[in-house]
């Protein structure tokens, strides 16, 4: 029996892009076309997946023009395939178009959209699209929960993460691994750990690194150090191997619990019993766990015996440390090699400018803000949210923008009053040099962290926690200022900002005011 050419390089390409050869796929239609066969809607979607896997817009878009040329634009599966592989290029617009102009979809349609929009996390817009899908009636499968997990994690909207969650359960969804690892993760990076681990110790006989993983990582962020180690040893008697990742967790939160010898004995075991070769993000944590005990001479030792290629990211938690430790010659050397790696990044800047501040050493902030001018940098604007009742309300400094403005801003005063009371004093090193002592000390109240306190303890029912989130690390004198909040009203304010959780109660904080 002759097998007709078409049938054959069909088959070809498919093996090649299931086995991860995407170039040879890619190679074989552009063959199978200059001899004059035709694709159909069996080549098209494995080409379709190779393109996305080796990011070339190009091909995507010639695959497009082909496949509207050959009338396959309405074929479900190939028009499944074009929004997935534009979603997994983050052409987001191009697989929205295409996913709106479809006559018919099914739930693989949806997750193309879903699960690309999540996986380079644009995840509002990867939300929205869940609530549409729900709203449509289509029925969501394992893979469409884990990418609305994902999303919700990332947007941190632990709401709508329960309420996935509550679907998953509702569909029978929950037992597939990657829900459960999803869930874990997604309550772990809101900062509700109970939960978190409600579903790992649900998961006890099917748990993977990643189940492990999650975990670790989410008790370190949370500024659980002793529980993140514990759960590691469990993970090690269980006899699954640790990753890359797994040994983030592990240092981090090592750093974050003040372990200096756990960390470095961990470290070291990653190459000599795991065979894993340590990366930047490996080296930012023990610079930073070395930082936090102020033994710098031995962090720059670490650094300058590594033969791994350090990133922007390990200098940065080398120049964090100095504005600790006010080491202003190291943080210096740092910010320079911060600024070979990322001319444009403008943390050093800041870094800089706080550890100059802190030291009343005026002329050189000046300096640094002067050069930040020259050369076009710009800091992000910090931002904190609050989600109440499914709305995330949104505060910037000195925002007077929010329906409850009034409200808010007198509820600032309130908390300042009461904090001032219990021997709270500014430390406007902290703020714009520029102003005056009162006004420097005016615009820390209005900070956004601290507008979005106020409007939790407005809107946020009592013995409820009061959950901030903040695009930046909390300033010194917010961090201290909020502390003293969450005793004087007796409430637990868990802010996450970019760096970690701080779980506030009682004024004490989790990170151990290091951060």
């Amino acid at each position: 029996m002759v097998v007709p050419a078409g049938v054959a390089y069909n088959a070809a390409i498919s093996r090649c892009s299931r086995a991860g050869l995407h170039p040879r796929a890619l190679g074989l239609l552009h063959e199978m076309l200059s001899r004059g066969h035709h694709a159909d809607e069996y080549t098209l979607p494995p080409v379709l997946n190779s393109a996305a896997l080796i990011r070339v817009p190009s091909s995507a878009d010639a695959l497009h023009s082909l496949l509207l040329r050959a009338g396959l634009a309405a074929h479900i599966h190939v028009a499944n395939a074009l929004v997935d592989a534009y979603a997994k290029m983050s052409h987001h617009g191009a697989a929205r178009a295409v996913f709106d102009e479809m006559p018919h979809r099914d739930v693989v349609t949806w997750t193309s959209l879903l699960t690309g929009l999540a996986r380079s996390r644009s995840h509002e817009p990867a939300l929205q699209v869940y609530r549409d899908m729900v709203a449509s009636g289509v029925r969501p499968d394992e893979f469409v929960v884990a990418a609305a997990l994902s999303s919700c994690a990332g947007a941190t909207t632990l709401e709508l993460g329960r309420s996935v969650h509550g679907t998953a359960v509702r569909l029978a969804l929950d037992p597939f691994l990657s829900v459960g690892n999803s869930l874990v993760s997604m309550y772990a990076k809101t900062g509700s750990l109970g939960e978190a681990r409600k579903v790992f110790d649900a998961m006890r006989i099917r748990r993977d690194p990643i189940t492990w993983t999650a975990l670790i990582v989410g008790y370190a962020q949370n500024g659980r150090g002793k529980e993140s180690l514990e759960v590691y040893a469990e993970m090690v008697r269980s006899g699954c191997r640790p990753d890359y990742v797994a040994f983030i967790g592990l240092l981090f939160a090592c750093s974050h619990a003040g372990l200096v010898d756990a960390g470095q004995a961990h470290f070291h075991s990653m190459q000599a019993e795991h065979g894993i070769a340590p990366g930047p993000d490996h080296y930012a944590c023990m610079v930073d766990l070395l930082g936090r005990a102020g033994r710098l001479d031995e962090a720059m030792d670490l650094l300058n015996r590594s033969t791994t290629r350090l990133d922007a990211t390990v200098w940065k938690a080398l120049l964090g440390a100095c504005r600790t430790h006010q080491n202003a010659e190291l943080a210096e050397y740092a910010a320079q090699m911060v600024w070979r790696l990322d001319p444009a990044d403008a943390v050093p800047y800041v870094m800089l400018s706080n550890l100059y501040s802190r030291a009343r050493r005026w002329a050189d902030v000046a300096r640094i803000r002067s050069l930040m001018k020259a050369r076009g940098i710009t800091k992000e604007p910090g931002c904190s949210w609050v989600g109440v009742n499914g709305v995330t309300h949104m505060f910037y400094v000195e925002d007077r923008g929010h329906p409850r403005s009034a409200e808010i801003y007198r509820k600032v005063e309130e908390m300042m009053d009461r904090i001032r009371a219990e021997g709270y004093a500014a430390d406007t090193d902290w703020a714009l040099q520029d102003e005056g002592p009162d006004g420097r000390e005016k615009s820390l109240a209005y900070h956004s962290e601290r507008l979005a306190v106020a409007f939790g303890l407005l809107a946020v029912p009592a013995g409820a926690p009061i959950r901030v989130f903040k695009n930046l690390r909390v300033c010194g004198d917010c961090h201290a200022a909020i502390k003293m909040i969450a005793r004087a009203y007796g409430r637990e304010i868990i802010l996450r900002d970019a760096n970690c959780f701080h779980h506030m109660k009682d004024g004490v904080c989790s990170c151990g005011d290091y951060w």
